[in-house]
């Protein structure tokens, strides 16, 4: 499977990124951005966002199985106008790019817990959120899928580029066994989140929207399934 990934230098696409490089089932990955990822490996490939927009490299997008689509800004003092913008409007222009050239492939979004699906709730950011999420369900990819994680725990020395989301998590870092054990469905890791990107890619998901507990549960079970695998338990 190829994959597109877009937004790999943030906390989440990080640990996306991680999982689809470790993963057997991804031959190839092509990073999407505004900025280099700094990383080298052999089924890495990157690509400056404007390139990608640029209309001389569709031909060169054929053939991806997947795109996970986790570029994105927090909304904190922004207005409106430029929240939609960043989150709205380019995903849309990526997404109908994609959608012309590579109608077959998975499209997987990550969104976040809270979004309004209604688009008139009083939350600015739930409202883009929630209307962007409308737009991509009615794409005419193969599959489109809606992850809306909650609190994100960055692992494997996964560092967040918002200063107040760096402060947040030091705080919480401390409470998170206590979470886990008490509301094991409000947290999950990026970890996770790039596991159950790529399970959902490869083998669909049983529902289009995606909470916490879902992306844990799936990334559970993908676990134990490659383990398997490896352990020639179970065919491919």
């Amino acid at each position: 499977m190829k994959v597109l990934l877009f937004g790999a230098t943030g906390m989440v696409g990080q640990g996306v990124l991680r999982e689809c490089l470790r993963s057997p089932s991804v031959e190839q990955v092509l990073a999407v951005g505004r900025a280099e990822t700094g990383q080298r490996h052999e089924k890495l490939r990157e690509l400056p966002l404007k390139d990608f927009l640029d209309a001389s490299s569709e031909s060169s997008l054929d053939g991806y199985g997947a795109c996970f689509f986790c570029l994105g800004v927090s909304s904190a003092g922004m207005k409106e106008e430029d929240y939609r913008r960043v989150t709205y409007d380019l995903t849309l222009s990526v997404a109908q790019v994609l959608a012309r050239v590579n109608p077959r492939m998975t499209f997987i979004y990550v969104s976040g817990a809270g979004t309004d699906s209604t688009e008139k709730g009083r939350s600015m950011w739930a409202r883009v959120k929630g209307r962007t999420e409308n737009a991509l369900l009615a794409m005419p990819f193969r599959a489109v899928y809606l992850f809306r994680p909650g609190i994100i725990r960055p692992m494997h020395g996964i560092v967040s580029k918002t200063r107040v989301y760096r402060v947040l998590y030091k705080v919480l870092s401390p409470l998170y066994p206590v979470l886990k054990a008490v509301a094991p469905g409000f947290v999950t890791t990026t970890e996770a989140v790039g596991l159950a990107m790529v399970a959902t890619a490869e083998l669909g998901a049983p529902k289009k929207v995606l909470e916490n507990d879902d992306i844990n549960n799936l990334a559970r079970l993908y676990s134990q399934r490659q383990a398997s695998i490896r352990a020639g338990l179970t065919s491919t």
